[in-house]
């Protein structure tokens, strides 16, 4: 035991000094972990529709376009300058706080994952996956084509002048002195998307050892089986679904908070796959695995700058850095996923047999 909370205790101080030593390589860095840490808020929560209840959720990225277009229309001046009704009602803007928000994203993100997971309780497989893939890309052409007749989201010019996110009068969108030593914003971002993860990850460890988690595995194992049991896997599915789609609003209001603006062409079909891959690369239903497999995919990109750069230029510039960038992405992840097809992290415990009993 003490050995254990000597390694938890070491790996709490790293995380608390990793952007202090990465802001002084420069903020980019710092971003570069903050869009880490909201990536594994994504994986987290789609590894519970995918990794604990095996149910394929190729639209998850529209969760995270409900909770992001939540907090972007609660905290820009948008709808107060569209609507004169809700200008007057608030005529110094709507700049409604974090504790109102947040909840009001991860309630409406909830009720949108149920409502795609009312339709899709009879399907699996490759039907369920084309389904949620149909439902993330209505979302996002809903959300490029509500500024007419009546001007809701402003269309594909997407929303802007959004808040910064603030915590008891501490505005996250400057940065803070203490004496001499100055924290960037990024850094102050990076420590409440750090708490969220951290919370994040007690409430999906606790979930995963609770009788519903139990109930979820046994319907990715064997959802015939898990009926035949007693078990109502109609609302296990649905409440997996709006579980899942919760931590997604969650991390879509951080990430408008935290950009400060948001368009429809933040949430195409792309970053849905590469969550579901950032889950399957790291091990389904398995949460350091997912961990893993999210800060990997999210930093690779980052990191990949510096190889595509060099690249491009040997070609004369012939190559574009960016295809460069994705085409090495995806080359590493093949290579992966041959030499560790269940994951670079699996469960030791995901589709376990029953040898010896």
């Amino acid at each position: 035991m003490k050995s254990s909370n000597l390694r938890v205790a070491l790996i709490g101080a790293a995380l608390i000094v990793l952007p202090l030593v990465l802001q002084s390589f420069g903020n980019a860095w710092v971003r570069i972990a903050d869009v880490a840490l909201l990536y594994i808020l994504l994986a987290v929560g789609l590894n519970i529709v995918v990794g604990y209840a095996g149910l394929l959720d190729l639209g998850y990225v529209a969760f995270f376009a409900v909770g992001a277009y939540m907090y972007g229309l609660l905290s820009s001046p948008h709808l107060t300058e569209t609507f004169t009704w809700i200008g007057a009602m608030f005529p110094n803007g709507l700049h409604q706080p974090l504790w109102i928000i947040v909840p009001l994203a991860a309630l409406l993100a909830g009720l949108a994952g149920m409502v795609l997971g009312a339709p899709t309780l009879k399907l699996r497989g490759d039907y369920l996956a084309i389904v949620t893939l149909g439902f993330g890309e209505i979302i996002r052409i809903f959300l490029n084509n509500l500024d007419h007749p009546v001007n809701i989201t402003n269309g594909p010019k997407g929303l802007n002048q959004i808040d910064p996110i603030s915590i008891f009068g501490l505005n996250l969108g400057k940065k803070l002195m203490i004496g001499e030593f100055e924290i960037a914003s990024v850094t102050l971002y990076y420590y409440l998307f750090l708490a969220l993860v951290l919370a994040t990850l007690v409430i999906s460890w606790r979930l995963e050892n609770s009788r519903i988690g139990r109930a979820w595995m046994a319907i990715r194992e064997d959802e015939i089986a898990a009926r035949a049991m007693g078990l109502n896997t109609r609302n296990l599915k649905l409440l997996a679904f709006g579980m899942g789609a919760t931590f997604g609003g969650v991390s879509g209001a951080m990430f408008a908070g935290f950009q400060g603006f948001v368009s429809p062409e933040s949430f195409s079909l792309m970053e849905s796959v590469m969550i579901v891959a950032m889950v399957v690369l790291g091990g389904l239903g398995h949460l350091p695995g997912v961990v893993l497999g999210a800060v990997l995919l999210a930093a690779l990109p980052e990191v990949l700058r510096y190889v595509a750069g060099p690249l491009q230029a040997m070609t004369d510039g012939r190559l574009d850095a960016a295809i460069l960038r994705q085409l090495l992405i995806a080359l590493a992840m093949i290579v992966i996923m041959l030499m560790r097809p269940k994951g670079l992290w699996p469960s030791p415990e995901h589709g376990k047999s029953l040898q010896g009993r």
